[in-house]
């Protein structure tokens, strides 16, 4: 069990998804406190709650999956984010228009919510890591 975990933790899309799964959870929390703590509408929290994700997962590859080839200087640092926030948001265009379009045009069981969910989100997934490795860390 120990070797597995080993070589799960050496795989940068594993640490990746990692990363990306707490930040759902951060994304959940902020939706929560902004719509029912707060009272705001839920188009507005869901957009805070997005951009508290966003910083939360740059942060965590940044330092997990990509510390070797993380921006130093405030310029350059600045720079990475943005460049993440735009990776990001392809992503989330697949995750969303997948999902989307699986609910509205496909058969059962893909038109269901519950196996269209994931399957935006692994495609989102992917786009998200490559756009990292290839343009926000410059990964080769």
């Amino acid at each position: 069990m120990k070797e597995i975990l080993k070589r799960l933790s050496a795989s940068r899309f594993v640490r990746f998804a990692v990363v990306g799964g707490a930040g759902y959870f951060v994304d959940l929390a902020i939706l929560l406190l902004m719509v029912k703590a707060i009272g705001i509408d839920p188009y507005s929290g869901r957009l805070a709650s997005f951009m508290g994700a966003v910083t939360f997962t740059w942060w965590g590859n940044r330092t997990l999956t990509f510390a070797e080839h993380s921006a130093t200087g405030a310029c350059a640092i600045a720079m990475e984010w943005l460049k993440f926030f735009g990776a990001n948001s392809v992503g989330a265009v697949v995750n969303l228009g997948l999902y989307t379009a699986l609910i509205t045009f496909a058969a059962y069981p893909f038109s269901n919510i519950f196996v269209a969910q994931p399957i935006g989100i692994i495609a989102g997934l992917v786009f998200n890591f490559t756009l990292s490795k290839k343009f926000v860390f410059r990964i080769e």
